[in-house]
């Protein structure tokens, strides 16, 4: 009887280590970014839940079916970076990326709404959270996108795999950042 070793977790990640290192550092700050939206919300919750009235809701949600279909089809592109459904792989990557690029424009129209209201990062604290949250966000689905289109390009399956776990991270902070900033009452 052989013993066949069990694979450790570092060699059972999708995609290379480094990633994982850049997606836990980011989910951290994240994290310390969500604390302290929290934190200073529990000073001020009747302020706090005036100035979330301002904010688009729907725009919010469809924003949120928006990602997860984006990751849905970048999900899509794992199952299909074989060689036989290269071309697939690549035109879902195409699509996720669309997809965050639709995304922006709806938080770019949520973004100058505020700004038509005089609502800077000054009017609240909420507001200064809010953008602080959702911009750092947003610079992420940019980044996203481009590793995204980069990889489309540079369809290995590593690259699929490593672009995928970034672009699934992006998705989960969204996935947070909804119900916290959005909905929370």
């Amino acid at each position: 009887m052989t013993h066949t070793p069990t694979p450790s977790l570092l060699e059972e990640l999708p995609g290379d280590l480094l990633i994982w290192v850049l997606i836990i550092s980011e989910l951290l700050v994240f994290g310390a970014g969500f604390t302290a939206f929290l934190s200073v919300r529990l000073t001020d919750p009747v302020g706090f839940a005036e100035a979330q009235t301002h904010l688009h809701r729907v725009g919010a949600a469809i924003n949120t079916i928006v990602l997860i279909s984006s990751g849905f089809l970048a999900a899509l592109a794992l199952k299909w970076r074989n060689a036989t459904r290269r071309v697939a792989a690549r035109l879902a990557l195409i699509g996720a990326a669309l997809l965050g690029v639709a995304f922006l424009v709806i938080k770019w129209i949520e973004y100058a709404d505020k700004a038509a209201q005089g609502i800077t990062y000054e009017t609240h604290p909420f507001f200064m959270f809010y953008y602080l949250l959702t911009g750092f966000h947003a610079a992420h689905v940019i980044a996203g996108v481009l590793v995204l289109l980069l990889i489309a390009w540079r369809d290995s399956p590593e690259n699929i795999e490593t672009g995928a776990a970034f672009w699934h991270m992006v998705d989960l902070v969204w996935v947070l950042l909804f119900p916290v900033v959005y909905l929370l009452a």
